[in-house]
């Protein structure tokens, strides 16, 4: 998987106050329960308080579809975003198709509304950690439990109760902890087989280019809705949702 340097731009922006807001939360974070335990590297489940213990999955990441070998699934990274995930709910809603959200743990807690929105239309929710580093896998583990575990109370607080089935690392910046520590809180590691490449806006005839050329490389695709303008997403999958069925795929999620 590429690791998406050129990110790391638009999530300092945010970095600040993901910082303040763990800072706050760290009494009653559950990562806090965790923390004199973060320098092991087989992390084990623990509930949050009012909640169910969670039943740990797979830490191997995953990139098939749970709808067998003509399975496709659509990932959409990075939000939720005011003004790019409703048009993106939009498209993926005149298509029937259900897909898999990455939230950044700040904006799914400054964007409620819309996460609850994605949950209700039957699309499913993946943690992609609080501020988007794409270098925390050369951080303290320390520093990687609080990224995913508070954006997991982040996420979870903001859906009303849905807690997030993936985890994927920001860039594919995976460790063998932070794939564990995930699987341990009921998140399967999640990564991609097609980068379609529209973070950088290359126009939307190049992103529907790529992802039509790189599709035998797997079923899991990778777009955005948030970190800029999202229009050429928008567009590029108004062309390939319909383009993808006609190949005779069907849209499902990754497998768990």
């Amino acid at each position: 998987m590429a690791r998406h340097g050129s990110r790391r731009g638009w999530y300092g922006k945010v970095a600040g106050a993901a910082l303040g807001v763990t800072l706050l939360a760290a009494g009653a974070s559950v990562w806090t329960a965790q923390a004199g335990a973060v320098r092991d590297s087989s992390p084990r489940p623990a509930a949050s308080a009012g909640q169910a213990a969670v039943k740990p999955v797979a830490v191997t990441i995953v990139h098939a579809s749970d709808k067998g070998a003509r399975g496709v699934n659509i990932t959409i990274d990075d939000g939720p975003d005011p003004v790019w995930t409703p048009q993106v709910l939009d498209v993926l809603r005149e298509y029937g198709v259900k897909a898999t959200f990455c939230m950044v743990g700040t904006q799914a807690q400054a964007h409620p509304d819309l996460v609850k929105k994605v949950v209700a239309a039957g699309h499913r929710l993946c943690d992609h950690s609080v501020s988007h580093d794409t270098a925390m896998d050369a951080k303290s583990q320390a520093y990687q439990s609080q990224q995913i575990l508070d954006a997991e109370r982040m996420i979870t607080k903001a859906s009303g109760g849905v807690r997030p089935m993936y985890y994927r690392a920001p860039g594919g910046a995976f460790t063998p902890y932070s794939r564990k520590l995930a699987a341990s809180r009921g998140m399967r590691p999640l990564g991609w087989n097609v980068d379609s490449k529209d973070f950088e806006r290359p126009g939307t005839d190049a992103v529907v280019a790529t992802v039509e050329r790189e599709l035998p490389n797997g079923p899991t695709i990778l777009f955005h809705d948030a970190g800029g303008d999202r229009s050429q997403t928008v567009e590029a999958l108004r062309r390939i949702l319909p383009w993808l069925k006609e190949q005779g795929h069907t849209f499902g999620f990754p497998v768990r």
